[in-house]
């Protein structure tokens, strides 16, 4: 009798850094500009990086075909777009459907937050800071100084970041506009994200983990489990990967780190050509991984800012490698790029075209000159 042979399943394909970095700006937008519309970009991201007003539109730019800046801000001015604290308790531009669904969903984030200014709220009833908050930003959106001397008056003894701070966690509050508006500016005004969209979120249609996390991969993938919780701000969702481990494809990076994807999504030749792209200070593609080699090399890795100021993103072949900054003389927009690394003449001149492209549809200057030169020094 013939002995039984058994069959090993083949060891996962391994996914070099180029060709990671090349799946990820595809399904970012970044390899090719999109023709989609703005707000099926966002739904597609699962939002913008939102810490400042103005980065939600450069990466919009970066990403859309003939993209407009007032497409993106009729969105948040007609509220089918809203600036929210979400992800990582940072802000995000998201759809209102989004904010209505996903938002409930990372609240993990907003929880450990709050915990951090628990020494501030002695003898303070959370369940009665977020009723008192809810009335007060119900009649009215409402700046921040006004909501903390609301807060105080109930709870003299407390310490004001602290009330503020735990409002926020507690509630789904949204910054409404002209704040974030393209071109006009306002201080920060608060109420919930339900009062101000004139809708409250269905339970039925809430995003489930397990959606969250295809949808996260459709847009940052091949990811570990450990890049999906950096991005999100949550732990201990591994057993979601293996409840869907049957529909997806897994792979190895070349750290032998394990990496989840869905089965259609695109993985293009890691010798795909990248273009130039100016990016935000804030960018998805920067945030969206515990592992960001993918797009920042070793060598830069903390290098797109100094102390608490920090500077525009530029991929040069697809990972960051320059800096950029724009000044104003007059009617002149100065673009000053600073490679990280040595740039041949091509990157150069690809560099400079886009420059071009961009200063004119980002900025009202009349006359534009791009620069090559130092404006950050790393050795201070």
């Amino acid at each position: 009798m013939a002995a039984k042979t058994h069959r090993t399943a083949a060891p996962p394909a391994v996914l070099s850094t180029r060709a990671l970095n090349r799946a990820t700006l595809d399904r970012q937008l970044l390899l090719r500009r999109s023709p989609m519309s703005a707000k099926d970009a966002v739904t597609h991201l699962v939002g913008l990086q939102a810490q400042n007003t103005k980065p939600p539109y450069f990466q919009l730019y970066a990403r859309l075909a003939d993209f407009d800046p007032e497409e993106l801000s009729a969105l948040m001015e007609s509220r089918e777009a809203v600036r929210t604290v979400s992800l990582r308790s940072t802000l995000h531009t998201h759809t209102a459907d989004d904010a209505l669904t996903l938002v409930p969903l990372v609240r993990a984030p907003r929880d450990r937050e709050l915990r951090s200014f628990r020494r501030g709220l002695e003898g303070v009833d959370l369940d009665r800071l977020a009723a008192v908050t809810e009335e007060f930003v119900e009649e009215r959106p409402r700046p921040l100084g006004e909501l903390r001397e609301e807060l105080l008056t109930h709870w003299p003894d407390a310490d004001p970041l602290a009330l503020s701070s735990a409002a926020r966690c507690l509630l789904p509050l949204v910054q409404v506009t002209p704040r974030g508006l393209w071109g006009r500016s306002g201080q920060v005004a608060l109420t919930t994200v339900e009062y101000w969209l004139g809708r409250s979120a269905e339970p039925a249609s809430a995003l489930t983990l397990d959606a969250t996390v295809r949808r996260y991969l459709g847009a940052f993938g091949p990811a570990s489990v450990m890049d999906f919780q950096s991005w999100a701000g949550l732990t201990r969702t591994k057993e979601v990967f293996e409840r869907l481990r049957p529909g997806l494809l897994t792979f190895r990076d070349e750290r032998g780190v394990e990496l989840f994807d869905l089965p259609d999504a695109p993985r293009p030749d890691p010798d795909t050509p990248a273009p130039p792209r100016f990016l935000p200070e804030f960018d998805n593609v920067l945030l969206g991984h515990a592992d960001r080699t993918r797009a920042i090399p070793e060598a830069n890795k903390g290098r797109n800012g100094k102390g608490k100021q920090t500077y525009g993103s530029m991929l040069v072949d697809g990972f960051l490698d320059a800096l950029w900054r724009v000044d104003r003389e007059g009617g002149t927009a100065i673009l000053t790029v600073q490679a990280l690394r040595k740039t041949t003449r091509a990157e150069r001149t690809e560099i400079t075209e886009e420059a071009a492209r961009m200063l004119t549809v980002m900025t009202d200057a009349t006359d534009h000159d791009v620069r090559f030169g130092t404006f950050l020094d790393f050795d201070d």
